[in-house]
């Protein structure tokens, strides 16, 4: 049996007009318009690990590797995120970038791989990642080091295409 969810695990999920604002991306991508999201957002398919129901949420890619077809996505909520949780039961599933469909493997990255990332994040990015250390509580202070510890907890997920995936 997994243990149980404390209050520092539990994400932090948006209420009454914020929460509006936080799904429209999901209506937006279901109306047929994530091309105007470019490749930053993608639309994760999930199936609730324990209601077995299709699940959304839209998540900003951190990095996007066109040669092998990977993005990479961030849980600024934390590993008590359902998306990730859910990504941990079943890592098959499909991801939209902008109107393209994409079969996908998740693959959890260690801490010293989110380092890492967060640190090119920072460096391409440096206004998102002040916003996502902030979102998550983590202190942001603008060094190369400070953001290498700030990725060292954030959980990294490295969603591989598999071959033939891209259709449109």
């Amino acid at each position: 049996m997994p243990p149980r969810q404390t209050a520092a695990d539990r994400p932090r999920v948006p209420v009454g007009g914020r929460r509006l604002l936080a799904r429209l991306p999901v209506v937006l991508f279901r109306a047929g318009l994530g091309w105007v999201f470019g490749r930053r957002l993608l639309l994760l398919h999930h199936t609730g690990r324990v209601t077995g129901l299709h699940r959304r949420v839209v998540l900003e890619a951190v990095e996007y590797e066109p040669a092998d077809g990977s993005w990479i996505v961030a849980s600024g909520s934390g590993p008590g995120a359902d998306w990730y949780r859910n990504l941990r039961a079943e890592p098959k599933t499909v991801i939209e970038v902008g109107t393209r469909h994409h079969a996908v493997t998740a693959h959890f990255l260690t801490p010293d791989d989110g380092a890492g990332i967060m640190a090119r994040h920072a460096r391409r990015r440096p206004r998102a990642a002040r916003r996502l250390c902030a979102f998550t509580g983590l202190p942001a202070d603008g060094t190369e080091s400070g953001y290498r510890e700030a990725g060292r907890a954030v959980p990294f997920v490295r969603l591989e295409a598999g071959p033939g995936s891209r259709r449109a």
